[in-house]
């Protein structure tokens, strides 16, 4: 096939030139049958001809995959088949007629599935005004005390600078989503004045015919509070916010690789805000400049944050059983033997659950537990009903709980001390912790001691330091008190030649 030039050239010599055929195939050197066929030729339309199949070596497995394809469209998003299962399946399943590489798969699968669920509508670019913001949570997996649990990261994304600021939780209920913005409200000292949710039930309760939101009260209340106008987006169509679908797996992989290890979660996300400025440094992937500086612009065009912060819990009314415990969720949390078949109430947090009687006067505070059946005791409420009754103590969990040298200590005591030494032990680990206590016991035996008296001394001259001054140490071993001597010179003065005036 000759070049599109060399076809001009035969064109413009016969047509404007008026050479014959013979003579300009004896001047070109083409064939004569050649440049007869492209100085006739009308009609220079490139012809694209459709490739020619190639076998494959899915021809043979291709309307396996292409059923079990077709049967995924009954089936739920997150239950269908990938490209790596179709491939395991044909491995197990069809070893005599299967022979491709995972990659011939994947690319058959990609095209087969764009064809079953219809192309995506494409996506339009859009400019994000400063002042902004995206919400979204995204499932992690972290340390907490040792225990490797299932997480979630809560994102508040700032499109207009791409700014970030991670916190992680152990749930995704409304308390997590609360609090998560407060603290970054509280660390921005600003508030967004819009903010972007997908159709969550912590924020949202139901959708209209109209698609009017009906908003959770407490989320109404924190709204209002801050000042910020929520917009959601229309239902599945999380793309509407999709810097922060974007934000989330950003931070996942930069932030929480390996998984985040900590005993304290507060305490951690106070340290993510640390990261997250870390990460602001770097230039916006698009307007070329620092992340950092156009935060600036973000934080000018929002809100001022209100003087007084807004208190995060949801209250919910119990009732006690016979032990003064209470279940919320399929777990058990202590509250006091006091409250024992009484109705109280519980304000549940993100990370911490206070129980109130019916005064709402706070009896005890617990970490909330995330998982099912599981039950935190705080045996501190019940110690003064358990003192009254000192040889139940053998048979209860804070027996169990106790250090050794106390365990120890109240297996060789008879009733009347193990009762006296259960209302010393309440004090102690009331006023100060089990630890103090402990350091006040052993102190005391090594002096030679064993009973609560002397336990109680060590312990007041451990925590008070003026009680030293009119106290011997025991632990010295010195068991009678120390001689004082008065000094009487000061009265001379009213002594005269040794006599009284």
């Amino acid at each position: 096939m000759l070049t599109m030039i060399q076809q001009y050239h035969i064109k413009h010599l016969n047509f404007h030139k008026g050479k014959s055929l013979r003579s300009i195939a004896e001047e070109t050197g083409h064939d004569f049958r050649t440049v007869k066929k492209y100085a006739e030729q009308t009609d220079f339309n490139e012809i694209r001809k459709p490739k020619r199949g190639r076998p494959s070596k899915l021809d043979p497995v291709k309307p396996i995959i292409d059923a079990w394809l077709k049967e995924d469209l009954n089936r739920p998003v997150k239950q269908r088949h990938t490209a790596r299962r179709i491939y395991d399946r044909l491995c197990d399943e069809h070893q005599d007629i299967f022979n491709a590489c995972e990659r011939t798969v994947r690319t058959y699968v990609s095209a087969r599935k764009k064809e079953l669920y219809g192309e995506e509508e494409g996506y339009l670019p859009l400019e994000h005004p400063a002042g902004e913001a995206q919400v979204d949570f995204g499932e992690i997996v972290m340390i907490e005390q040792g225990q490797k649990v299932k997480g979630y990261e809560l994102i508040l994304s700032l499109p207009y600078s791409n700014a970030g600021y991670p916190q992680i939780f152990r749930g995704q209920n409304q308390e997590c989503l609360l609090t998560g913005l407060k603290d970054i409200f509280e660390y921005l000292e600003h508030v967004p004045r819009i903010i972007w949710f997908d159709n969550m039930s912590a924020a949202v309760a139901g959708i209209g015919e109209k698609g009017e939101r009906k908003l959770v009260d407490q989320f109404y209340r924190f709204a209002l509070h801050y000042g910020f106008k929520p917009q959601f987006c229309n239902p599945g169509k999380g793309h509407e916010k999709g810097h922060v679908e974007n934000k989330v797996g950003y931070s996942r992989r930069n932030y929480f690789v390996p998984e985040p290890s900590f005993s304290d979660i507060e305490e951690f996300n106070q340290g993510l805000f640390a990261v997250a400025e870390k990460d602001h440094c770097r230039k916006h992937y698009r307007k070329g400049r620092v992340i950092n500086e156009l935060l600036q612009d973000d934080l000018t065009a929002m809100l001022p944050l209100p003087a007084k912060p807004f208190t995060i819990g949801r209250m919910q009314k119990l009732s006690a059983n016979k032990y003064g415990k209470v279940c919320v969720d399929t777990n058990v949390y202590s509250a006091s033997p006091q409250v024992a078949n009484k109705e109280l109430y519980m304000r549940l947090g993100a990370h911490q659950v206070e129980l109130l009687n019916e005064q709402y006067q706070p009896i005890v505070k617990h970490k909330r537990l995330y998982g099912q059946n599981q039950e935190l005791m705080d045996w501190l409420p019940y110690l003064t009903t358990l003192a009254k009754r000192p040889n139940a103590l053998k048979y209860t969990g804070f027996y169990r709980e106790l250090p050794d040298p106390w365990q120890d200590y109240f297996n060789n005591l008879d009733y009347a001390e193990k009762k006296k030494s259960l209302n010393l032990l309440v004090r102690m680990i009331t006023e100060t912790d089990m630890d103090t206590a402990t350091i006040c016991l052993l102190e005391t035996l090594d002096s030679g001691k064993a009973d609560a008296d002397s336990i109680l001394l060590s312990y007041r001259r451990l925590t008070e330091p003026t009680f030293n001054d009119f106290l011997p140490l025991l632990s010295a071993g010195i068991n009678s008190p120390a001689i004082y001597t008065p000094d009487l010179t000061c009265y001379d003065t009213f002594l005269k030649a040794g006599e009284c005036r």
